[in-house]
């Protein structure tokens, strides 16, 4: 490996924290209104994927939504709270 590899490898690995937002499951939203609102929230989710996210929570009580930087976890945590669905952020460890 040439120094030059070797430094561009060591430059790109200095990405930013990346966090979950997590959906909790509650008893007071439709499923099918959840999934609207994860679909209209985070545009890169398809349609399976909101349903798919709903379940999780719907069945454990907790799902996963999607891992990015801090700034739009942040963004798409309070847009969910915005819409009366219960989320949260964590880092990604």
């Amino acid at each position: 490996m040439s120094v030059e590899t070797i430094e561009k490898s060591s430059t790109s690995r200095k990405l930013a924290p990346r966090y979950r937002v997590l959906l909790h499951n509650d008893d007071y939203n439709s499923m099918e209104y959840v999934v609207q609102v994860l679909l209209t929230t985070i545009p890169s989710l398809t349609q399976p994927q909101a349903v798919s996210i709903m379940m999780e929570a719907h069945t454990n009580g907790l799902a996963l939504v999607i891992t990015c930087a801090l700034e739009h976890a942040e963004f798409y945590c309070e847009t969910l709270k915005t819409h009366g669905l219960s989320s949260s952020i964590e880092p990604d460890e």
